[in-house]
């Protein structure tokens, strides 16, 4: 399912920042996500102690938002936690477990990064380029950049800068709850990363498919 990897996960914290480098090279801004059917929500967690890494993939149809399958993979963890090096801790469990989905889902939000990381490869972006799938970064804190904080009502946003660049949107999902940091994570623009969040999100702060995801991820679903 995985296809060809792009590199080897066992590499030291030097190489994987030069490897984000060259994949962030490779992210596309522009929405491709026409004839989506399928959206997932991505989320990782930790199990025996933080030695193991476990991530789920909650797959939903679209428009309907209908629950369709969910899958779990577990994978050893081999890289320290280091900030901006998420995917080197995560991904391996990922991709366990899109070797467990018949198809490929059309759209993926991952809890995390997409393009607002120092070298604009978040998790979202590194799946993204790794699977050549659209993808959108949620994350539920600011890795980096600067913002103002924007309105108190819900689809309030305010771009996320570093520089003059824009690497994200920072979005009230709900009336006066903490904002989301949202980013394209690969085929996918900014004002569609936001517009997708907004529409696969209903009661909650999260989207439906990432809580889905969180649920299992996290341990408190079995």
């Amino acid at each position: 399912m995985t296809g060809s990897a792009p590199h080897d996960w066992d590499v030291d914290a030097a190489t994987a920042g030069r490897l984000q480098q060259r994949l962030a090279a490779q992210v596309r801004l522009r929405d491709e996500t026409g004839g989506t059917a399928t959206v997932a929500g991505v989320d990782t967690g930790f199990e025996a102690d933080g030695t193991v890494a476990r991530a789920c993939i909650a797959v939903f149809s679209w428009p309907a938002l209908t629950p369709l399958t969910r899958v779990v993979g577990r994978c050893p963890v081999t890289f320290p936690y280091i900030p901006g090096y998420l995917s080197f801790r995560e991904m391996p469990a990922i991709l366990e477990a899109v070797d467990r989905l018949a198809e490929l889902p059309d759209l993926l939000l991952c809890d995390g990064q997409g393009i607002a990381h120092p070298r604009r490869l978040g998790i979202a972006s590194h799946l993204g380029v790794w699977l050549d799938r659209p993808s959108i970064g949620v994350g539920k804190s600011r890795l980096c950049g600067r913002f103002t904080p924007p309105a108190p009502d819900k689809g309030a946003s305010a771009p996320l800068l570093d520089g003059d660049e824009r690497i994200g949107t920072v979005l009230r999902s709900r009336t006066r709850v903490r904002p989301l940091f949202i980013s394209p994570g690969h085929r996918v623009s900014h004002a569609a990363a936001v517009d997708w969040v907004l529409a696969c999100t209903g009661r909650y702060r999260l989207p439906e498919p990432i809580r889905a995801a969180d649920r299992i991820a996290s341990g408190r679903a079995r």
